[in-house]
């Protein structure tokens, strides 16, 4: 006889996770078909010179405010040094007024105009000394000074402040660029890592050709053993000459951001660096380095050792080389090198003088 015993069912427990697998399966499976695929080496490159890009304008306004900050010690700790020894010097009248108050006490003939002398209000003593025609010239001199060392003392405690006030406003701003600059440094390297390192070698320029920033088994742009064809044109002056010597002797060195040699450097740090082997103080960073000579806007005037500007906010910068090339620290994680100008926007060069 055929059993009639009902087929035993699966238990809840089970049934729970048979459901939750073949849920996670559907949203797996939903997940891999709605997945971006992986972003191509192009899209990368563009993404990564995005952000190197932007990161280089916030080094030139880190190194604008690292200058600033530098420049604003300096001048309070002028300003206090002034404010410590005006203050010794009042003292010292002072005292040399008390002495001799003292002395005419000691004899018994105190002056009674001697009892303002140490007064806060030397003006208002002066007045009414006027009037009483009781101080002696050598002590109206005497508080004369006292009064113009306050005024001057004043001065300069209140122009202190103001420049503690402008120090600690600057110091806020470095900190934020510096963010800013960390930021943008790893969001490049984040999608860096996304390729291969013959890829990664390649999006970083090291496989550039020298004639134009192509790829290819040419000479590399960006390695130091490799020299492209500058032509003949010849340096305007001997302190341009020396400068792109001392800088062709940094071919190789790494960039990085807010360093001015002379192991590594940032663009105007380059520049900055090479100019001063020349005896020539360049301004710190690109945007004051493009108004340190003569503007040449016509490229084909440009003579090697002018420097090159870049870009409308004039945040990139170099030296000339010849024949249509810039010798510069390019961008993180990239060498001083030689590279073509037409791989940027250029907007003039600069003779120095």
């Amino acid at each position: 006889m055929a059993s009639h015993r009902r087929p035993k069912q699966p238990g809840r427990a089970r049934v729970t996770v048979l459901t939750a697998t073949a849920a996670a399966a559907v949203a797996l499976t939903s997940q891999a078909a709605h997945a971006d695929p992986k972003a191509s080496k192009a899209e990368v490159k563009e993404k990564v010179d995005k952000y190197y890009e932007e990161a280089e304008q916030a080094t030139e306004k880190y190194n604008g405010a690292k200058e600033k900050q530098d420049k604003l010690d300096q001048q309070v700790t002028d300003l206090q040094d002034k404010v410590a020894r005006g203050q010794e010097e009042i003292n010292k009248l002072r005292n040399g007024l008390g002495s001799l108050a003292t002395a005419q006490y000691r004899s018994g003939a105190v002056d009674p105009s001697l009892q303002l002398l140490l007064s806060s209000d030397p003006d208002g003593y002066l007045d009414k000394a006027s009037t009483l025609n009781q101080v002696s010239a050598k002590q109206a001199s005497t508080l004369k000074q006292i009064s113009e060392k306050q005024r001057v003392l004043k001065q300069q405690r209140q122009e202190a402040t103001g420049k503690l006030k402008d120090l600690a406003e600057t110091r806020k701003v470095l900190g934020e660029q510096k963010e800013s600059v960390q930021e943008k440094l790893a969001a490049a390297k984040e999608q860096l890592n996304t390729l291969t390192a013959a890829e990664r070698a390649e999006v970083m320029g090291e496989k550039e050709k020298a004639d134009g920033g192509k790829s290819g088994d040419g000479a590399r742009a960006g390695r130091d053993d490799s020299r492209p064809d500058l032509g003949k044109d010849v340096p305007t002056s001997g302190r341009a000459a020396a400068a792109l010597a001392a800088a062709q002797g940094k071919i190789g060195s790494p960039y990085v951001w807010g360093a001015t040699g002379p192991g590594s450097f940032d663009c105007s740090g380059l520049t900055g660096w090479a100019y001063a082997q020349a005896g020539v103080t360049l301004p710190r960073i690109s945007q004051d380095q493009a108004n340190a000579g003569t503007r040449i806007y016509d490229q084909s005037q440009l003579k090697p050792g002018d420097l090159v500007l870049f870009y409308g906010d004039l945040h990139h910068i170099g030296l000339y080389a010849g024949n249509g090339m810039t010798l510069h620290a390019p961008k993180p994680g990239a060498n001083v090198r030689y590279e073509s100008m037409g791989n940027m926007p250029f907007q003039f060069g600069v003779r120095i003088g």
